[in-house]
């Protein structure tokens, strides 16, 4: 969209945690105001008109209407916490949060690059995005200690799932995206 730029590639204008972003991540993505990403987005419009806003939750109208039902469904990247983490951003602070998404970037890279048989990115993605960070670092701690090198990565790949599907059910959370029905189901 033109004239749209966020300097926040890592948290978008909505509450979408762009920094882990399996779509970001390899590079199909630039993210709101980052280029050519999802451009024709009608909050980034709905920025621009209110002086361009960097967060929603800085608006005077916030939540408006657009946000009826927004964390229902899912995209490539889960929806379910945008409202929470716009209040966490409003709590504790934008450089707080950033620090928490750094480090949850991070882990995610990790799972993907010693985890992740060609199966998990979503999975993993969703357990980043969903399970508080204290939550993730507990598990990677027992991940690490039910592997050996000498396991291959789909055994790997398959302990690192159970331990965070087993984490998200005690949680109450489920580890898959929740997708639109298509029209005429």
């Amino acid at each position: 969209m033109k004239g749209f730029q966020r300097e926040d590639l890592m948290f978008s204008l909505c509450g979408l945690n762009c920094a882990l972003c399996t779509m970001k991540i390899d590079n199909y993505c630039p993210g709101c105001g980052g280029g050519a990403g999802n451009q024709g987005c009608s909050i980034a419009r709905c920025s621009l008109e209110y002086g361009g806003l960097d967060y929603c939750f800085k608006c005077s109208e916030y939540p408006c209407d657009k946000y009826n039902g927004i964390e229902e469904f899912d995209s490539f990247i889960t929806h379910r916490h945008q409202l929470k983490d716009m209040e966490k951003v409003k709590n504790i602070g934008i450089g707080s949060y950033h620090t928490e998404l750094s480090e949850k970037a991070k882990i995610l890279l990790y799972l993907l690059e010693n985890y992740n048989d060609g199966r998990r990115k979503t999975l993993f993605g969703l357990a980043i995005n969903l399970l508080e960070l204290t939550d993730i670092k507990v598990v990677i701690q027992e991940i690490d200690s039910k592997v050996s090198p000498n396991m291959t990565i789909k055994d790997k790949a398959i302990i690192a799932a159970k331990q965070f599907e087993d984490v998200a059910l005690k949680k109450g959370i489920i580890l898959k995206l929740n997708k639109k029905p298509s029209k005429g189901k």
